[in-house]
């Protein structure tokens, strides 16, 4: 009798002892269970990150067509009217893919959520405490732009379309055209702006936005309306400037430089006299001879900077394979001087 109670303890023990290793691994196929879904997750709002990217450029670059419909065509009242009918399409196809990267965000909080209830129950199958912190996900995929850069960019998207809504077959073409671009290139800017934020801006894009930057706050300090360091930095201090630029010409105060705010400021420094004026005639009459040597510009190098010296600019940029922006940017300047290392130097004449 006594041998049969030992049998059945030791039998009642070993059922025990099996019970518990199958709790463990069961435990254990949750947890890697959970883990591949918090993968896919992370890995579907990476895609998600990456459309949005993409069709936010594609939105931007249409965006900078239509802005610069002033300088690339002769624009009739309803040529300004209608030019930001196309954009419907590629704004709508921005915002479901911001609406992607939100869904696809929930379900990374969701796995991860799983994940973590998942890494504790194991731990208390194996009678430990569990982790502190369960894995999260990547911050450079999984960070939500700032709410202040996406609270710009609606703000600018409703001022873009009242400009479209403000013009009537009773505006001024200038007025029209002024308005359009003034909207369009400040809607463009706080794209840019988030696109930046949200890890869409490559590192080269990064300095060329720099450069641009450094060129405008030297002009506008030059012109006196900048008094801060000249950084490169695009903050307040510059947005401040600019605007005190636009309300001293009458001009929509948006903060950004469009064309007509370029030429306001082209106009002070040039009234400025002195070295500021002439480092403007001087660089416009350096940019007329480039394009003269190059055959791109065939009229006079005389230091004043028309329309007609901005479309040749923008050929002449087609031709080096860079963004056609009618400005010396800096993107233009490497290009050239990697075409002119590649060139063969003139030889020196034998005297005679």
């Amino acid at each position: 009798m006594r041998g049969l109670v030992v049998m059945v303890v030791l039998a009642v023990a070993g059922c025990g002892g099996g019970d518990g290793d199958a709790r463990v691994r069961m435990a254990e196929r949750d947890l890697a269970d959970s883990q591949e879904r918090f993968a896919e997750a992370q890995a579907e709002l990476a895609a998600k990150v990456d459309a949005f990217c993409q069709t936010s450029a594609s939105y931007v670059t249409a965006l900078d067509r239509y802005g610069d419909l002033i300088n690339q065509t002769a624009p009739t009242v309803g040529d300004v009217k209608s030019a930001g009918a196309e954009l419907a399409e590629p704004r709508s196809e921005v915002i479901g893919a911001a609406e992607g990267i939100r869904s696809a965000r929930e379900e990374v909080a969701a796995a991860e959520k799983e994940l973590a209830e998942a890494t504790a129950a194991l731990a208390a199958v194996h009678g430990k405490a569990s982790p502190s912190s369960a894995p999260s996900a990547s911050p450079s995929v999984a960070a939500s732009p700032p709410s202040a850069k996406v609270n710009r960019v609606k703000q600018a998207d409703a001022e873009f379309a009242a400009a479209q809504a403000g013009v009537t077959d009773q505006t001024p073409l200038t007025e029209a055209s002024e308005r359009f671009n003034a909207a369009a290139v400040a809607l463009e800017v706080s794209w840019l702006s988030l696109l930046g934020e949200t890890g869409c801006v490559s590192e080269d894009q990064h300095r060329q936005a720099r450069d641009y930057t450094l060129a405008v706050q030297k002009s506008l300090a030059e012109a006196g309306y900048y008094n801060n360091e000249v950084d490169g930095v695009y903050g307040p201090a510059t947005v401040a400037a600019v605007q005190a630029l636009q309300k001293a010409h009458d001009l929509p105060e948006t903060g950004t430089v469009d064309k007509a705010t370029e030429a306001a400021l082209q106009s002070d420094l040039k009234a400025k006299g002195g070295a500021a004026a002439e480092e403007a005639v001087t660089t416009t009459a350096a940019v007329q001879q480039t394009l003269k040597l190059t055959g791109f510009w065939t009229g006079p190098v005389d230091g004043v900077w028309t329309d007609e010296l901005t479309a040749a600019l923008k050929k002449f940029q087609t031709s080096l394979g860079v963004k056609p922006t009618g400005t010396v940017d800096a993107a233009t300047i490497a290009a050239v001087e990697h075409r002119a290392a590649q060139s063969p130097q003139p030889q020196p004449s034998a005297s005679k």
